[in-house]
């Protein structure tokens, strides 16, 4: 079998989603913990900072382009597996297993990956597009003191202000809030499903460490989810400023 068949095979597409699952979900890590940094309290100097050298760098935009192709790769991949499930279940069991055989959200991947979708146009359209192509305020930081100055202040470097973005959006929009909101309540049970899948599909886990699986799957998932619903309320309900 030749990586051009491997690839379309039923197998093929399964390790491929549990791969590209795996390195989005190490992304996630990184993203939240970006985020975090607007809870520094410091008018957005610590955020917009980490975001400019996330932006500028040349390993870090390298991992970007990456990401967009793994996350490319990962929906393309969902949506043939769901098509093909979906063929596969045309002649129903003769006996119902309802969640006997599954669970809810194992049998909504495809359902909640497509809300995901959404969400992700959005928010890339909201943040990553005009971060990336113009469009932000700048934000004025003295490379001494750390503080914001105004412009044309000796040795302030000029900073895309996506922090004041960000507040702009979560503050004066409130229906924008509601949509993340759901966005990542559909993430956390698509990430409470695909961290344990992503671990069986390759083979990495056994009856003696599925539950530790499990249970740090759960733990990651809430985590993480619980760190982006907090972001937009934490600017809404003024938590930050």
């Amino acid at each position: 079998m030749n990586w051009s068949q491997f690839f379309t095979s039923s197998v093929g597409k399964k390790i491929t989603m549990a791969l590209s699952g795996i390195f989005l979900i190490l992304f996630l890590i990184v993203h939240a913990g970006l985020n975090a940094c607007i809870w520094a309290n410091d008018g957005g100097v610590m955020f917009n900072k980490a975001a400019h050298f996330m932006g500028s760098m040349v390993v870090p935009r390298v991992l970007e382009i990456g990401l967009f192709l793994f996350f490319l790769l990962h929906i393309i991949q969902g949506i043939v597996l769901e098509l093909q499930n979906r063929s596969k279940r045309g002649v129903g069991y003769a006996v119902k297993m309802g969640n006997r055989g599954s669970t809810w959200n194992s049998r909504a991947m495809g359902i909640l990956g497509a809300l995901i979708l959404i969400f992700l146009v959005i928010h890339i359209s909201d943040f990553w597009i005009p971060s990336r192509f113009g469009g932000l305020q700048p934000m004025f930081i003295d490379n001494a003191s750390g503080q914001i100055v105004p412009e044309g202040t000796p040795g302030a470097k000029e900073y895309h202000d996506l922090y004041g973005e960000m507040k702009y959006q979560f503050t004066e929009y409130p229906w924008i809030i509601i949509i993340y909101e759901l966005g990542v309540i559909a993430l956390f049970w698509h990430l409470v499903h695909g961290f344990q899948s992503s671990f069986r599909t390759l083979g990495l886990t056994n009856h003696k460490y599925i539950g530790l699986i499990k249970g740090t799957g759960v733990v990651y998932s809430v985590i993480i989810c619980l760190a982006f619903m907090l972001m937009p309320l934490s600017f809404y309900l003024g938590w930050i400023q």
